[in-house]
């Protein structure tokens, strides 16, 4: 059997970035937290949290992290379903989350606070590109996700959550200053763009659709969508926007569309685990709601 109290302290250290934190929120002291890790390390035959600040885990740590997330499901469950059976304690299930940027900035933020009605749920999100979040499915980092990838992962579940419409705009200044003629391949060859991240490729995908070419503009990197807006406000490139995040400035005349009418639409998905969970079940339908009354349905 696995020593869960202290598969629960590992836990604790892990998410919480030190010793003394994860104390604290255990009730207990940094020793008692220490000497778990310690006799949960002499057992694995390993190290399972890299010591510093904040600590991080291991390969095995991690694997370990994902078991206490699965258990602490099913221990609400049995809470829910034979209460007399579990501790009296209140019982916080961490639901880690895997989401981009994008979405967190407009819709989902808005379903998180309904998210966390349904039982004592902490959310733990993972920011990424949503092309790639399924990949934090598969290595089994976190319970669900929200990508761009319509085939499930292994043991994952996958439904439609709608489209989320970019528009490709900036300032008129910029516009002025640099597609003085009207957007052309030239124009978008020298004039800087705005990037999230290296995985970040809906700038390029925008140009391929309008010119049938690919070009390499100037880029900033830029991991923030509301810092897309400030740097494109402030003139320093254009970029691909969420429409729901701009459509003030739009309408403002703040931020112009670079060519009117030209808009990249990208699905996205849910996909969460198999689990047998009401608590995942509750926050499906709350992503799909939220989805449904935010993004574009077919």
């Amino acid at each position: 059997m696995l020593d869960y109290p202290s598969l629960y302290a590992l836990a604790a250290v892990l998410r919480e970035g030190s010793f003394e934190r994860a104390a604290r929120t255990l009730h207990v002291t940094p020793s008692a937290i220490s000497q778990r890790i310690r006799l949960l390390e002499e057992r694995a035959g390993c190290a399972l949290v890299i010591r510093g600040q904040p600590c991080e885990a291991t390969e095995t740590g991690r694997q370990l992290c994902q078991h206490v997330d699965r258990v602490l499901l099913l221990e609400h469950e049995l809470q829910s379903n034979v209460p007399s059976l579990l501790r009296d304690e209140q019982l916080w299930i961490n639901v880690p989350i895997a989401v981009n940027a994008d979405s967190l900035a407009t819709w989902f933020a808005k379903a998180m606070p309904q998210m966390v009605v349904h039982g004592p749920v902490l959310l733990q999100l993972s920011v990424d590109d949503e092309g790639h979040t399924t990949e934090w499915l598969r290595s089994g980092s976190v319970l669900a996700a929200v990508t761009a990838t319509e085939q499930p992962a292994v043991g994952c579940s996958s439904q439609p959550l709608g489209a989320m419409r970019y528009v490709a705009a900036a300032s008129p200044s910029f516009v002025a200053r640099h597609f003085p003629n009207g957007v052309d391949l030239e124009g978008l060859r020298t004039a800087p763009s705005l990037r999230f991240n290296a995985k970040d490729e809906l700038q390029q995908r925008w140009i391929i659709r309008l010119c049938g070419h690919q070009v390499e503009p100037p880029r900033h990197a830029l991991p923030s969508p509301q810092g897309f807006v400030a740097a494109a406000m402030a003139g320093m490139g254009w970029a691909m926007h969420p429409l729901a995040l701009i459509a003030d400035q739009l309408r403002s005349g703040q931020m112009v569309e670079l060519v009117p009418n030209t808009p990249l639409d990208v699905p996205l998905y849910w996909q969460h685990t198999r689990a047998a969970s009401t608590l995942l079940d509750s926050l499906t339908k709350t992503v799909v709601k939220a989805a449904s009354e935010e993004l574009r349905q077919a």
